[in-house]
């Protein structure tokens, strides 16, 4: 998702203690635990299930950067923030990785002190409105009341969109997904725009989600990847090629079920992969196994997709843009040698 108003981040962050957090991983491998922040609750990202165990793409990621680093995907502290929060969640330490569809963008890339580990979903803005309002495209929504999160680059969107249109809006701000909901069945807004995929989980949330429709207009580029601390170069290799790990997983074909046997397998891509040859554990500081055990644990990027967000979830979103390179989408692992 989207982007905490820069002045009031940096004048926060005024009044954070001056601690230093430039061994990330140190720091976790002594508390034997990763604190990653998360939604407050998005369902295919980050939702608890009804026995409290946290699931969904981001959550996944928090579990493949503990699995690499901590050799067991279940050591993750998860703390739930709001959009307005977790930015200061990250600067102040009280987080190691934010994993919480949160925008790749230029101000907080440069300006923010945060670094993004990359893309682990390509999202866009969109609108979701009931079937009753009888329109087919966004442009039929001048003059419209939208509800939306408060604390991010949704509203900054929304104006661009409908300066560029000539068209009209009001819009009314939540902190949260499920206030942002409320509001929408109480009449305060005629529809939610958000990331497509948010508004995909938040029609699950209505009381007949075949009576709610997501237009076909996508108004923004909306990267979605995890984010950590800048001046700690060390941490940001490992939430990076952890995420490659995943893909590259895909590519070549290794599963969840499938990775023990490929410690077999005569591809020197698997071997590099799974630590039986090279020094890529070594180079980033961890286990040779790191790699294995992220796909042994959690899985390629192909199965968590598809888990969480794709035709295997009740969420149907189909893969898209997130597709392999080879298959016409934009994941690409860096080469893994």
């Amino acid at each position: 998702m989207k982007s905490i108003n820069t002045s009031l981040l940096l004048g926060l962050t005024l009044l954070i203690p001056n601690v230093s957090f430039a061994d990330t991983l140190d720091n976790v491998a002594k508390k034997d635990v990763l604190t990653c922040g998360v939604s407050t609750g998005l369902a295919g990202f980050a939702l608890t299930d009804s026995t409290g165990i946290w699931k969904g793409l981001d959550v996944s990621v928090c579990q493949s950067v503990a699995a690499a680093v901590l050799g067991d995907a279940s050591k993750v502290k998860y703390i739930p923030l709001t959009t307005t929060e977790r930015f200061t969640a990250l600067q102040s330490g009280e987080i190691d990785i934010l994993s919480r569809n949160t925008t790749w963008t230029e101000t907080r890339d440069t300006s923010l002190g945060f670094n993004f580990a990359g893309v682990n979903y390509y999202d866009g803005q969109g609108f979701l409105v009931s079937n009753k309002l009888n329109v087919t495209s966004a442009k039929e929504l001048d003059g419209a009341t939208f509800c939306l999160q408060a604390g991010s680059t949704t509203e900054m969107n929304l104006t661009d969109y409908f300066k560029t249109n000539n068209m009209e809006y009001r819009a009314v701000t939540y902190d949260t997904p499920a206030q942002t909901v409320a509001g929408f069945k109480t009449g305060r807004c005629d529809a939610i725009t958000s990331d497509a995929s948010q508004l995909y989980s938040l029609k699950l949330q209505m009381d007949e989600p075949a009576s709610y429709v997501v237009l076909p207009e996508i108004i923004s580029k909306e990267p979605l990847g995890p984010v950590v601390r800048q001046g700690d170069d060390k941490w940001l290799n490992i939430v990076k090629w952890t995420l490659y790990a995943a893909l590259e997983a895909e590519e070549l074909g290794v599963t969840k079920d499938n990775v023990a046997a490929q410690l077999k397998s005569a591809n020197p891509g698997v071997q590099r992969l799974l630590g039986v040859s090279g020094k890529m554990g070594e180079n980033l500081g961890l286990d040779p196994k790191w790699a294995y055990n992220v796909v042994a644990q959690v899985g390629n990027y192909g199965e968590v997709f598809e888990k969480n967000v794709g035709k295997g979830s009740p969420l149907q979103i189909d893969r898209g843009l997130n597709k392999l390179w080879k298959d016409g989408g934009l994941m690409y692992s860096m080469p893994v040698r």
